[in-house]
């Protein structure tokens, strides 16, 4: 029997204004119904108030604030024996990557009363500061990690 198959994933051109994957990736996140140019739309404007506010680079200030929201730990369901325990596991790269692309893009979303752009802009400028909503998810990610650390001599490759 052969181990788990990888899927190939279709490889991401970079935007055209910042020529970062990245910034392509959170834009495909931010894209709902596939209107793209909406979604570039709502994310270049936050990205350019957030570097006028800050006065640091757009890239700089994007890539501290998705590091600062990356959890290292996550809590996985495992059955053993009829029990199911909550086992802590490290998390891939891509994974954290779009995980807190992922909380960044809720946590804006949830501001109601606030176009996209605004309230994007101020979720992007809470995590690069290491505060907001998406910091508080990682957050609690690491505390349910961290209760259930007992359980983590069951987390296989």
């Amino acid at each position: 029997m052969r181990g788990k198959k990888r899927i190939k994933r279709p490889q991401i051109k970079p935007d055209y204004r910042y020529q970062s994957i990245l910034v392509a990736k959170f834009i495909n996140k931010v894209m709902l119904r596939g209107q793209k140019q909406t979604a570039e739309k709502i994310v270049y404007s936050a990205l350019a108030q957030v570097e006028k506010e800050l006065k640091l680079p757009a890239l700089q200030i994007f890539d501290q604030a998705l590091k600062n929201v990356s959890p290292l730990v996550e809590v996985r369901a495992k059955r053993i024996g009829g029990a199911t325990y909550q086992v802590p596991m490290e998390i891939r790269s891509e994974r954290k990557v779009a995980l807190s692309m992922r909380w960044i893009i809720n946590a804006a979303r949830g501001n109601k009363g606030k176009t996209m752009q605004v309230s994007l802009a101020e979720e992007l400028k809470a995590a690069f500061a290491s505060q907001g909503s998406a910091i508080a998810k990682r957050d609690e990610m690491h505390r349910m990690a961290e209760a259930n650390k007992a359980f983590a001599h069951y987390a296989r490759f």
